[in-house]
């Protein structure tokens, strides 16, 4: 497979990851810190360690020929043949078309290519997403979820200006709150993760962590948060990287997970890049 990996390897990676995360929440003084950087490292059991009545309650193989659009639509839900997310000054627009599954694996490919959008806007980029969300602002979402464990195994692309990214938004449609499990910005050496929130006062405000430098995109990495009343925690391939305990910080509102590979943040891509592919294994999300 794609990076040196096996389904059956990168499965094993996956309870790894949540072996680490449920050890993490048994330990009475877990290592805290603002996520500027590296944490100090969790042991890893050798299987599960499910301290608790943990249940899998989305467990997506991507297996068969094609998206199954009762899980995933392929939009935000703004959608009108296709969308974007115009507070970030993306240069792509998003269609259906864009998003394959084969061979076990999700594909969203961006792809350089003038695209009239139904907002009266010519992109030059087109590529593609996935959301456990509505198809269009009136519809119900396909699935929420409060509080749990999130992970997803994915290989980034190498391309410059691309902006791949593995987060949740509230089922309300209005953000913040917000939890960005995974975001690239301007490299694939270093791994960008966020909380964000309203203050007392009104204002946006938000936690970053970091980790890096590694090749993010030579191969599948596993990264996954534990969403808790009282925790967020950031994991990478199994290992603690970021911390938040202050409740204030912490949503408390149904969420839906998104994967999506943007266009042209913070840079637009080089005049060499035409194209560029995020791969996704699987997705899973546990609750107690």
């Amino acid at each position: 497979m794609t990076g040196g990996h096996t389904p059956r390897s990168r499965r094993r990676t996956a309870a790894l990851a949540l072996a680490s995360a449920l050890l993490a929440l048994s330990a009475c003084n877990g290592p805290a810190g603002s996520g500027e950087g590296a944490a100090t490292p969790l042991p890893v059991a050798s299987e599960p360690v499910p301290l608790g009545p943990w249940r899998l309650v989305l467990d997506e193989e991507f297996d068969g020929t094609a998206l199954d659009t009762s899980r995933w639509a392929t939009c935000y839900d703004w959608n009108r043949d296709g969308c974007t997310n115009s507070g970030n000054n993306e240069l792509q627009w998003y269609l259906p078309q864009q998003v394959s599954v084969r061979g076990g694996e999700l594909t969203l490919t961006a792809q350089r290519h003038d695209t009239r959008g139904s907002d009266g806007k010519t992109y030059p980029w087109r590529s593609g997403m996935v959301s456990t969300g509505r198809d269009q602002w009136y519809g119900e979402p396909r699935r929420t979820f409060t509080y749990g464990y999130v992970e997803a195994s994915v290989r980034v692309p190498a391309e410059a200006g691309m902006f791949p990214a593995f987060w949740m938004m509230p089922a309300s449609r209005f953000t913040p709150p917000e939890i960005d499990i995974m975001e690239f910005l301007g490299s694939t050496s270093t791994v960008h993760m966020y909380v964000h929130w309203i203050e007392p006062d009104g204002e946006r405000a938000r936690q970053r962590g970091t980790f890096g430098p590694a090749d993010f995109s030579g191969r599948f990495h596993v990264y996954g948060v534990l969403w808790e009343p009282y925790a967020l925690v950031w994991y990478v391939d199994g290992v603690e990287r970021l911390r938040v305990t202050n409740p204030e910080r912490i949503p408390d509102v149904p969420m839906e997970v998104l994967l999506n590979l943007a266009v042209g943040v913070p840079e637009a891509p080089p005049a060499a890049v035409d194209e560029a592919r995020m791969q996704v294994d699987w997705v899973r999300v546990w609750q107690h």
